[in-house]
C-alpha cells in the first residue's frame, strides 16, 4: 500500500476538522456584534466584504471565470453567500445559534423533496428514513408539544437559510470543471458583497463599535478583532480548508465530518453564551444530524471529480465547492 494516499486522506481529515471548526465558530463570533447594535445584514456584509478582500488574490487570478460562467458566479453570491449567511445570522438574532444552525443542517432533506417533486427522481427507502427522522428530530428540538418556545420568525429564518443552502447543493451539481471552486468562491463572495451592500447599507454601520471591547464568554475583546476573527478564520480559512479536504477525500467522507460543525457551534454557544440544550432538544439534535446524514448520502449525485480536478467542502452529496454553511 502507497504512503502517499494514506497522507493524502490524513491531510483531508485535518482540513475537513478545521473547516468544521472554522464554520462552526461563526455564529458564536457574530452574537456579540449583532448584540452591539449591528443588524444581521451587516454583519454578514461585514463578514462577506473581509473574506472578499483577503480573497481577492485567487480572485484576480481567476478572474476568466466570470466571463466564462457568469450565471453560476451571479447565483453563488445571491444564493449560498449572501443568501445563507444573511438569514443564517437573522435566525441568530433571535434564537439560540446551535438551534439555528441545526435547522439550516435540514438542507439536504430540502434537496431529498426537490428531487423527488420537482425532478420526480426515485428516491431510495434509506432516505425516506432519513427525512422521518429528521423531521422528527426538528419537532424535539423545537419541543412542538410544549407549544413551542423558540421565537417563529427565527426558525423560519434558520429554514429559509435551509432552503437557499438547496441552492448551493444545485449550484455546485452545475459548477463542472472548467470552474476552479475556489475561485468561484472569491469571486462569488465580491458579487454577495455587492448586492448586500444595497440592504446593509455599510454606511450606516456604527463603526465605532469596531473600536469597542465587546462581551464574549466572560471576556472583553475588540469589536475590530472579532469582525476580524469572522472574515479570516470563520470564512476565508473555513472555505481553504473545505476545498483541500474534498481535494483528498471523497465528498461524503468530508460531507461526515462537516456535521462536527454542528457539535462546535452547540458547544462554543455553551461556554461562551451560555447558550444550553435541554436534554430533549440535545435528543433532537442527534436524531436531525442522524437524518441529515442519513438523506445527504442517498441523495442523488453525480460521481465525485478526480482528486486532481479539484472540488466547499464537499460538505454536500454532489458539490465541487465547500458548503457555504454559515455557522
Amino acid at each position: 500500500m502507497s504512503v502517499e494516499p494514506v497522507r493524502h486522506r490524513a491531510s483531508g481529515l485535518a482540513f475537513a476538522l478545521a473547516a468544521a471548526l472554522f464554520f462552526g465558530g461563526a455564529g458564536v463570533a457574530a452574537r456579540p456584534l449583532l448584540e452591539s447594535g449591528m443588524d444581521p445584514l451587516q454583519v454578514t456584509w461585514l463578514r462577506l466584504a473581509g473574506a472578499a478582500l483577503l480573497l481577492s488574490p485567487v480572485a484576480l487570478l481567476h478572474w476568466r471565470v466570470m466571463l466564462r460562467r457568469p450565471l453560476l458566479v451571479l447565483a453563488y453570491g445571491v444564493f449560498p453567500m449572501a443568501g445563507v449567511q444573511a438569514l443564517y445570522f437573522a435566525a441568530v438574532d433571535r434564537i439560540p445559534v446551535g438551534i439555528a444552525l441545526l435547522i439550516e443542517f435540514l438542507g439536504p432533506v430540502l434537496l431529498l423533496v426537490w428531487f423527488r417533486l420537482v425532478r420526480r427522481t426515485r428516491v431510495a427507502p434509506a432516505a425516506v428514513v432519513g427525512v422521518v427522522l429528521a423531521v422528527a428530530g426538528l419537532g424535539l428540538l423545537l419541543e412542538v408539544w410544549s407549544g413551542m418556545s423558540l421565537d417563529p420568525v427565527g426558525v423560519g429564518l434558520a429554514l429559509g437559510a435551509a432552503a437557499a443552502q438547496v441552492g448551493f447543493f444545485l449550484l455546485s451539481d452545475a459548477t463542472g470543471a472548467d470552474a476552479d471552486p475556489l475561485a468561484v468562491i472569491a469571486i462569488g463572495s465580491l458579487v454577495a458583497t455587492a448586492l448586500l451592500a444595497v440592504l446593509a447599507r455599510p454606511w450606516s454601520i456604527p463603526w465605532g463599535t469596531l473600536a469597542e471591547p465587546l462581551p464574549l464568554g466572560g471576556a472583553h475583546v475588540p469589536g475590530w478583532a472579532i469582525a476580524l476573527w469572522l472574515a479570516l478564520v470563520c470564512t476565508a480559512m473555513a472555505y481553504f480548508a473545505g476545498v483541500s479536504a474534498v481535494r483528498r477525500l471523497s465528498p461524503q467522507v468530508a460531507g461526515g465530518v462537516a456535521y462536527l460543525e454542528v457539535v462546535t457551534a452547540i458547544v462554543l454557544a455553551w461556554v461562551l453564551l451560555g447558550e444550553a440544550l435541554s436534554t430533549v432538544q440535545v435528543v433532537g439534535a442527534v436524531v436531525i444530524v442522524a437524518g441529515a446524514f442519513i438523506t445527504q448520502t442517498a441523495v442523488p449525485s453525480r460521481p465525485a471529480p478526480d482528486a486532481a480536478a479539484g472540488e466547499e467542502p464537499g460538505l454536500v452529496p454532489a458539490a465541487d465547492a465547500p458548503d457555504p454553511r454559515a455557522g
